[in-house]
C-alpha cells in the first residue's frame, strides 16, 4: 500500500530529503533540481552501504556514499564510480539508485515498495474531493514531536478511530465534543473515519477551545464547526480542524513497538502574523496523544498477556472491527502469497 512519509513543504529546495524506514527497507525521499520529488531505496549499488543515517537534511548537489565514494545525481543516476574505469562491461547507466514509487496528495507525500502499484488515487479514493476546502498543502509545519510508544501499531489506529473512551480518558477532549455524536462515513477498504461537532461555546480544540487563528481560508459553515478524523491504511492520522490540521504517521519498530510522528500545521497567513500562536493547540493535542499512547501501552499489555480472550464490540464499534478486517484481509493475502 501507499504509506504517508512526510510534507512536500518539508523539502523546499533541491537536495532537500527525509528517509524512513519500514518493512525492512530504508528510503530516501529528495527534491530534484527541476523541482520533482522522488524516492530511491538508500542503498548504494557498489557493496550496499546505507547512504544516508540521518533522517532530514540536504544534499549538496548530489548524494554520495560515504564507503567509497560513489555518487548519484538527486535524480538517481550514478555520476562518479571511482577506481571502475578499468572493470570489464562496467557502465555507469547500469546503476543508478533503485526507485521506489513516490506520489502526492494535497501537499502529503507517499511512497509504495511495491514493483508496479496501483495508483495513490485508487487508495484515497473519495478523500481528494472531501478535504479540498481545506487547502492542505497551502499548509505549513509549526511543530514536530515524535513518540516511541510501547504499543502495537494497529491498537494506534483502534484507539483513533473511536471515541467511547473519551469521557474516562480524555477530560479535556470531552470538554470539547460530545463523544456519541461522531458522524462517521462508510468504511472502505483503505480508510475510515468521521467528524465531530463541537459542544457550546468551542471553536477549536485548544487548551480553553477558543480559536486564537482564522479559520482556514476555504471553509464553509459546515466545515467551521466540526473536527474531522481519518485513519487512512495503514499509517496515516489525518485530523484537520477549523483553523489547522494535525497529521501523524505510524511507523512500527516491532511488534509492541511503535514510532508516531505528530505535526501540526498552519496556513502561512496566521504564521506570518506579529504574535502568532499555536501553542494552545499543541498543548491540547499533546496532551491528549500522551494520554491515549498510555492507554493503547496498557492495552498492548493486556492483548499480550496469556489470560487474554477477545470481548464483543458494541454497536458503536462498527469502525474498530471493520480496520480488523482489513488487517485479516492483509494477513490472509501474504498467506497465499507465501
Amino acid at each position: 500500500m501507499w504509506l504517508a512519509v512526510g510534507r512536500a513543504a518539508e523539502l523546499e529546495r533541491p537536495g532537500a530529503f527525509l528517509t524512513r524506514d519500514i518493512a525492512g527497507a530504508s528510503v530516501v525521499v529528495v527534491r530534484g533540481h527541476h523541482g520533482r520529488i522522488q524516492a530511491f531505496h538508500n542503498v548504494c549499488r557498489h557493496r550496499g552501504t546505507r547512504l544516508c543515517v540521518t533522517e532530514a537534511g540536504t544534499f549538496p548537489g548530489s548524494i554520495q556514499c560515504p564507503y567509497h565514494a560513489w555518487t548519484y545525481g538527486l535524480d538517481g543516476a550514478l555520476l562518479a564510480a571511482p577506481q571502475m574505469d578499468d572493470a570489464p562491461g562496467f557502465d555507469k547507466g547500469d546503476y543508478p539508485l533503485r526507485t521506489v514509487a513516490c506520489d502526492r496528495w494535497d501537499g502529503h507525500i507517499f511512497i509504495n515498495l511495491s514493483d508496479a502499484p496501483a495508483p495513490l488515487l485508487e487508495q484515497i479514493h473519495g478523500l481528494p474531493a472531501r478535504f479540498a476546502a481545506w487547502g492542505m498543502q497551502d499548509l505549513r509545519l509549526v511543530r514536530r514531536i515524535q513518540y516511541d510508544v510501547a504499543t502495537n501499531w494497529k491498537l494506534v489506529v483502534q484507539n483513533y478511530s473511536e471515541c467511547l473512551h473519551c469521557p474516562v480518558i480524555h477530560p479535556l477532549l470531552n470538554r470539547m465534543h460530545h463523544y456519541l455524536a461522531a458522524e462517521n462515513v462508510p468504511s472502505t477498504e483503505t480508510y475510515c473515519g468521521g467528524a465531530m461537532g463541537f459542544k457550546d461555546g468551542v471553536e477549536t480544540l485548544s487548551t480553553d477551545g477558543k480559536r486564537r487563528r482564522a479559520v482556514l481560508p476555504g471553509l464553509g459553515s459546515r466545515e467551521r464547526e466540526l473536527v474531522s478524523y481519518f485513519a487512512i491504511y495503514p499509517n496515516f492520522l489525518l485530523t484537520l480542524h477549523p483553523d489547522y490540521m494535525m497529521t501523524i504517521t505510524i511507523w512500527p519498530r516491532s511488534p509492541g513497538r511503535t514510532r508516531l510522528i505528530a505535526e501540526w500545521h498552519f496556513h502561512p497567513d496566521e504564521i506570518a502574523k506579529p504574535g502568532f500562536v499555536f501553542e494552545d493547540a499543541i498543548e491540547f493535542w499533546d496532551r491528549t496523544n500522551r494520554e491515549d499512547w498510555a492507554i493503547s501501552e496498557q492495552s498492548y499489555l493486556g492483548i499480550s498477556s496469556r489470560g487474554y480472550q477477545p470481548g464483543p464490540y458494541s454497536a458503536r464499534e462498527q469502525q474498530l472491527w471493520e480496520f480488523d478486517q482489513f488487517v485479516l484481509k492483509a494477513v490472509k493475502g501474504h498467506e497465499d502469497l507465501t
